[in-house]
């Protein structure tokens, strides 16, 4: 039996369905209630066009349940963030999710149109945004979103954060100089050609000069306005004493605009209006497409900050309000219903559920929590209702952290990145020795063309390209690694992870979960009960970072409180609890025999004895098995002084392993592995291990690790798992290929360029067309990191 396909999203009609929706008097399939609902909607409103024309299928209706909530949209301290007002008339630029074709944007715009109240929506199929402008009397904005819910669309005011007003003001001022460019250029050509038949045929005088002095005012804006950003980068590079590649540009541009001008005037000479206009345009044509480019790599994590919702629910004093998530504080108590975004980081102090983490981590499968552990705003609820404590909002929060470490990352450079500036430091001024031997020469050889065959030699050797290898790559490259998890934080992980030998790995919190529970108890005071002593470990604990302490946190007593706290960084703590010292932590460290647990100890001796039990991360066996296919060594290098370590790491089939290693045994086995010519990345997620990372070639964090650790990576992990490392080492080593290709490609269009354009075989026009031509290859073999 073949199966049915549903007629609004053409997904399979499961085999027990009974909906369907009548469309133009024939029944037709349903997979679910969202898409008959949507269907319904459609033809009752007389839209029946929109499946004659469409040319794509619609997408599966899951329709929200909370409808409610978009009342939150209708609060005035939500809307002064996104909503304009003009008179009596507001007007919102909305993100709609869903649209597929032109027959979406038609169906949303009749409508909506027919609704009272809405006086124009134009929906721009491309960006899938629409500009709604509605009589706020007549009706309320969450009111319009939930109309076009009911059609099959989920819509929401679209937020541009500061930076990306700047980007979108940037972008529309350089649009604008490449359009008037254009346009120029358009013109001066026409009437370049009237010029050039001269040399043919007879031109009366009186004529030639006024095509030259109209081509003098449609080139004048383009030199004095679209070119300015060559002028200013040159300036700010002469007066920092050194040459960029907008120093030729400029000059370029300038002297033939002034030759042209004084041939204009005297009525004497060539005149090159043409040239310069072509040439600023190819020029800045190719920085419109660099510049697309680049947002287009960022897009990813700036999108990420997006998801962070615009109100939230805060309980306070037994009811429920919403408010803009912007006003919450650290404290406030918030609730997270099934299907919601988290608004802000916090802890969960009541309910279970799963929730989506694919946002930060990468990761598609549901995480679960569970009262105690920390969510982060932006991910999403799947489950059951979550009551939250806030501990971090505005730019605290995760998210906006993360933002912040890959912003440094990316304006930091590798070694290849400064090779580059070195090469095209050297190269500019040797261009411009070369364009000055070259005028030289013509000058004597044949004086009417040295002026425009020098130009050339300008324009055509830029080193634009050049410039573009190892930035476009770069951030296209760090791009993707964010989309695999993996937060770099450091522009020298791309350049190292394609050499490494030797994959060094912490075993708590990094080839295991680092979520401890105590499985055993073994008490050697017979004064105190298997209660007592959990609690002074308990109070102990409280002031430790380390994954061990996590095991106590059940059972904490408020009314035990250590006091005179002291951290002993792989070894222990001690403090006074109710008036007794005691320390918590390794055989050595309290005076036991045995390293085979964790020991609590007074002034008087040994207490009590804890066994602590970890799970090893899902991946962790089949993860190290492939980075050993593909020629890595992989050794476990543990603080734990646990001998069950070792197992551990006969299990997971590693190279070699230690365990009870102190940080400082750790750096120095590190030291020992670079002094035998290794290239090491080390994997640690504690604060023992701060020192090794600080010391390691490439050194990787667990993003549920501690904040000292991650200070001290190149490359955060965001998620659960450890095979996002396999996706960063084969990324790298495709950025790598990338640069290399890059560097090769514009330097061999220089290397046969120079001789051509010095010889007078390119023209001005063309040299232009051939650089912005380099400079558009590199970019968009670039671009080819972001599709593998």
């Amino acid at each position: 039996m073949v199966s049915q396909s549903c007629f609004h999203c053409a997904e399979p009609v499961p085999a027990n369905s009974q909906f369907c929706t009548e469309i133009n008097g024939q029944a037709q399939p349903m997979c679910c209630p969202g898409c008959a609902a949507v269907a319904d909607a459609i033809m009752a409103a007389g839209l029946t066009d929109y499946y004659r024309y469409r040319t794509d299928s619609g997408q599966r209706q899951d329709l929200p349940t909370e409808i409610a909530s978009l009342t939150a949209y209708d609060l005035t301290e939500v809307q002064q963030e996104f909503v304009s007002h003009s008179g009596d008339h507001n007007e919102v630029l909305l993100s709609i999710d869903g649209i597929s074709c032109a027959a979406c944007a038609w169906l949303i715009e009749k409508h909506l149109n027919r609704i009272n109240g809405v006086i124009r929506i134009d929906v721009n199929t491309t960006t899938q945004r629409a500009v709604l402008v509605w009589d706020d009397s007549q009706q309320s904005l969450s009111s319009l979103l939930a109309e076009i819910s009911t059609i099959g669309y989920r819509a929401a005011p679209f937020q541009l954060d500061q930076q990306e007003q700047e980007n979108a003001k940037n972008s529309q001022t350089l649009l604008l100089r490449v359009g008037l460019a254009g346009l120029a250029t358009m013109q001066v050509m026409m009437l370049a050609v009237a010029l050039y038949t001269g040399y043919f045929y007879d031109l009366e005088t009186e004529y030639r000069d006024f095509f030259r002095w109209i081509s003098l005012l449609f080139a004048t804006p383009v030199v004095l306005y679209s070119a300015q950003p060559f002028y200013f980068s040159a300036v700010r590079a002469l007066f920092g004493l050194r040459i960029n590649m907008d120093v030729p540009v400029s000059l370029a541009i300038l002297l033939a605009y002034g030759a042209s001008i004084s041939a204009t005037v005297s009525g004497n000479g060539e005149v090159y209006f043409e040239s310069v206009s072509m040439f600023t345009f190819f020029l800045l044509l190719g920085r419109l497409a660099e510049q697309r480019a680049r947002r287009k790599a960022s897009e990813h994590s700036s999108n990420r900050q997006k998801l962070v919702p615009v109100t939230a629910l805060r309980i306070r004093n037994g009811s429920v309000e919403q408010i803009a998530a912007k006003a919450l504080k650290a404290g406030d108590t918030i609730r997270i219903l099934p299907g919601e975004s988290v608004a802000a980081d916090g802890t969960v102090i009541s309910g279970s559920s799963q929730l989506n983490e694919a946002m930060l981590t990468g990761e598609e499968h549901p995480v679960t929590k569970l009262q105690g552990d920390s969510v982060y705003a932006a991910t999403v609820n799947l489950g059951q209702p979550l009551d939250i404590n806030v501990t971090a909002v505005g730019a605290q929060m995760r998210i906006n952290t993360l933002m912040r470490l890959q912003e440094a990352a990316a304006a930091s450079k590798p070694a290849i990145a400064h090779l580059a500036d070195n090469i095209a430091n050297v190269f500019v001024p040797a261009l411009l020795l070369i364009a000055a031997l070259t005028y030289g020469y013509w000058h004597f050889a044949n004086p009417d063309d040295a002026f425009w065959i020098t130009l050339s030699v300008l324009v055509a050797t830029c080193p634009c390209a050049l410039a573009l290898a190892t930035p476009a790559a770069l951030t296209c490259g760090t791009a993707q690694m964010t989309k695999h998890g993996l937060l770099v934080r450091s522009a020298r992980v791309l350049e190292t992870l394609p050499k490494l030998t030797t994959l060094l790995f912490d075993k708590t919190g990094t080839l295991t979960h680092g979520r401890f529970s105590v499985t055993a108890v073994e008490c050697f005071d017979s004064t105190l009960s298997q209660d007592e002593v959990l609690a002074i470990a308990a109070a102990l604990e409280s002031h430790s970072s380390h994954p061990y302490a996590s095991a106590f946190r059940p059972y904490f007593d408020v009314n035990l409180v250590a006091t005179h706290n002291r951290n002993e960084i792989g070894q222990g703590i001690e403090g006074t609890v109710a008036g007794n010292h005691y320390r918590i932590g390794r055989a050595g460290f309290t005076g036991a025999d045995d390293d085979n647990g964790i020991y609590l100890a007074a002034d008087h001796g040994l207490i009590a004895k804890f066994s602590v039990s970890d799970s090893v991360r899902a991946d962790a066996h089949s993860s190290i098995g492939m980075l050993q296919q593909q020629g890595f060594r992989c050794e476990m290098l543990s603080g734990d002084p646990n001998p069950a370590a070792l197992t551990l790491a006969s299990e997971l089939a590693m190279n070699n392993a230690q365990h009870g290693v102190t940080p400082e045994q750790k750096l120095a086995y590190l030291q020992q592995q670079r002094q035998q010519h290794q290239v090491v990345a080390m994997c640690g997620d504690g604060i023992n291990d701060g020192p090794v990372l600080a010391g390691a070639d490439v050194s990787v964090a667990m993003g549920n690790g501690t904040d000292l650790a991650k200070c001290h990576a190149d490359l955060i992990l965001l998620g659960e798992g450890l095979s996002p490392i396999l996706a960063g080492i084969a990324t790298a080593k495709r950025t790598n290929r990338i640069i290399k290709q890059n560097l090769v490609l514009s330097l061999c269009y220089n290397s046969l360029i120079v001789p051509l354009a010095v010889s007078g075989l390119v023209a001005p026009y063309a040299a232009a067309a051939g650089m912005s031509l380099s400079s558009l290859v590199v970019l968009g073999n670039s671009l080819r990191l972001l599709k593998e």
